[in-house]
């Protein structure tokens, strides 16, 4: 079917689908089913929660990191009025909203999003994904490739993303917006931090 023979789904549609089972996005006028998350692809969300969260989730200064941040699992968040998508990991800087970003769709568009490629939505993360995180100003985006153990940590400017950083497993680095600390790349993928 042609792009332009392909109907459109609309917003009213992606609602529809009851709570419990709405494990989609609409993305470019279309449902999209989430792909079910794998051992490797868990395991990667909860080691960059593990890593990130406790030293920037609250208040500046909090926990004896910088803080500053709002962080969120698999939120379906809003995208210019019109594309409902469920990061596996978000973030908003607390600089730019004092409450919490709350709702269902949150309206608030992140400060950081983080993708987990899984096989079966590999495209949608590296390219469609981009691409609209790209459309909506999304000033941070990284994405965490469990079959290579790799992360990509991009910056939104106006021609597209910019790649300011690409970390293998066994590296470790400073990755904006998060560069006040450093980073294993490993224990994202379950690796235990290096002797100090």
């Amino acid at each position: 079917m042609t792009q332009s023979a392909r109907r459109i789904a609309t917003p009213d549609e992606f609602w529809a689908i009851p709570d419990e089972e709405r494990f989609h996005e609409l993305i470019a006028g279309e449902i999209v089913p989430k792909a079910s998350p794998s051992g490797e692809h868990g395991g990667a969300q909860a080691g960059l929660v593990q890593t990130i969260g406790p030293q920037f989730q609250g208040p500046p200064g909090s926990r004896g990191g910088p803080g500053g941040w709002w962080l969120a699992i698999e939120v379906e968040v809003l995208l210019g009025g019109t594309e409902i998508v469920r990061p596996d990991v978000a973030g908003w800087r607390r600089d730019r909203s004092r409450e919490r970003p709350v709702g269902m769709p949150v309206k608030l568009r992140p400060d950081w999003i983080c993708e987990i490629v899984s096989p079966s939505n590999a495209k949608h993360d590296t390219i469609k994904k981009l691409r609209l995180y790209h459309h909506a100003q999304v000033p941070s985006y990284w994405i965490l490739d469990p079959r290579d153990a790799t992360l990509t940590v991009m910056r939104w400017s106006a021609d597209g993303y910019v790649t300011r950083l690409r970390a293998e497993r066994g590296e470790t680095v400073r990755a904006e917006p998060f560069h006040q600390i450093e980073l294993f790349v490993g224990s994202l993928f379950g690796d235990d931090p290096p002797e100090p």
